[in-house]
């Protein structure tokens, strides 16, 4: 939570504005352990579907996730690529796939992969929570 402290209202901006300029991909939208190799990606990493839960039932960082992917699903007329660019897009792939795994109330993050991905979700993802 602290990381996203100073930055939240700049990641609400920009994808209000349809596109991400700057660098909190790993901490708003967080992957599962083992799939980025970079320090920020394993320092946020979710290490379980269980963490993941936990994540979502957090009273700031859940209904954050919630509007993120509300907010990236309301852009029109611009691809996930577009949006975050490469390889972002990827990641963002991953952290939907993850929380859509982990919560029944997964609309957002469902309705994200069906609208840039066609509702395919990560396999990286799938098979590391096999």
């Amino acid at each position: 939570m602290d990381a996203q402290a100073g930055v939240y209202h700049t990641v609400v901006e920009e994808l209000r504005a349809g596109r991400k300029r700057s660098h909190w991909i790993w901490f708003i939208f967080p992957q599962l352990a083992g799939l980025g190799s970079s320090p920020m990606a394993a320092r946020y990493a979710i290490s379980s579907l269980e963490e993941a839960r936990a994540y979502l039932a957090h009273d700031i960082l859940g209904p954050r996730l919630h509007e993120c992917a509300g907010l990236v699903n309301a852009i029109q007329g611009r691809s996930i690529r577009e949006i975050f660019g490469s390889p972002d897009d990827l990641k963002v792939r991953s952290s939907m796939t993850l929380f859509g795994r982990a919560t029944e109330d997964n609309q957002d993050f469902v309705a994200l992969l069906d609208k840039y991905y066609g509702g395919e979700e990560d396999p990286l993802t799938l098979e590391r929570l096999r």
